[in-house]
């Protein structure tokens, strides 16, 4: 199994390009918004679970992946997706499910247009395209930069 490390290592090797970077950081956490929106306004059925059981489950799936390869950075992503998910609760009271699911196709859109923009300037295609895990790593490799910014130790 890689360490967090490599995978951030080799996810920077594919965004080196400043313009590149500063549309990561633009789009990835409206992506990740999105996602949770999307799979928060998926039917469940009433004696199963409550609405956004889908988004809860895939929130603690990623943060078990990423707890297996670095629990910093895992404790840290849980804070910031829990903060998403309560975001898309409060706009799925407000919204409903119908319209919450039109705004995160929308943002969905929009921001992976924008990372494919940044791409084009990186000269590189994104690293997903080789291996999907890198999907989790997007938003891993920005909290990395965040902490250190923030004065947290910079090794994952």
């Amino acid at each position: 199994m890689r360490s967090m490390q490599e995978w951030l290592d080799s996810y920077s090797s594919d965004h080196r390009n400043p313009v590149n970077q500063r549309f990561h950081w633009l789009c990835v956490p409206p992506i990740v918004w999105s996602v949770i929106a999307l799979l928060w306004t998926i039917p469940v059925p009433a004696a199963f679970a409550r609405p956004g059981a889908w988004a809860v489950l895939a929130i603690v799936l990623a943060f078990y992946w990423y707890w297996r390869r670095s629990h910093r950075l895992a404790i840290a992503l849980l804070i910031a997706l829990v903060l998403l998910g309560l975001l898309t609760h409060l706009l799925y009271r407000s919204l409903g499910p119908l319209h919450l699911c039109y705004l995160a196709i929308g943002v969905f859109v929009v921001a992976w247009v924008g990372q494919f923009i940044g791409h084009r300037f990186e000269g590189r295609r994104p690293s997903f395209f080789t291996d999907l895990s890198y999907l989790l790593i997007g938003p891993a490799w920005l909290m990395e930069k965040l902490l250190r910014k923030l004065g947290f130790k910079a090794s994952a």
